[in-house]
């Protein structure tokens, strides 16, 4: 199993506008592709304007199929258009659980 995190800058003043563009036209297509995430994260102390997201896959050979099909979407391009200068940074990890972590 592993966990990706992926974590996006927004720009200051923009993670409103941000978070409900990804709520209404993001999430849904993923949603249909990738399926349920684990859980999506703001920043409210420390360094801010962080959107997280977090998702979950059996192995790498999974997360490529399910977002090659995700990025052949007609709508997945209309969404990125939709964030197009909102996104400052991007950085995505990869987490292998520990054997006591109670998400194995």
């Amino acid at each position: 199993m592993l966990l990706e995190e992926r974590d996006y800058r927004i720009r200051a003043g923009f993670l409103g506008d941000f978070v409900d563009c990804y709520m209404r036209l993001g999430l849904p297509i993923q949603r249909a592709h990738l399926g349920e995430p684990v859980g999506f994260f703001t920043s409210d102390i420390g360094e801010l304007n962080h959107f997280v997201s977090m998702w979950r896959w059996q192995d790498l050979g999974e997360r490529t199929a399910r977002r090659e099909k995700m990025l052949a979407d007609p709508d997945w391009s209309g969404y990125l258009a939709s964030i197009k200068g909102l996104v400052d940074t991007q950085t995505i990890r990869f987490l292998a659980p520990t054997p006591f972590s109670p998400l194995t």
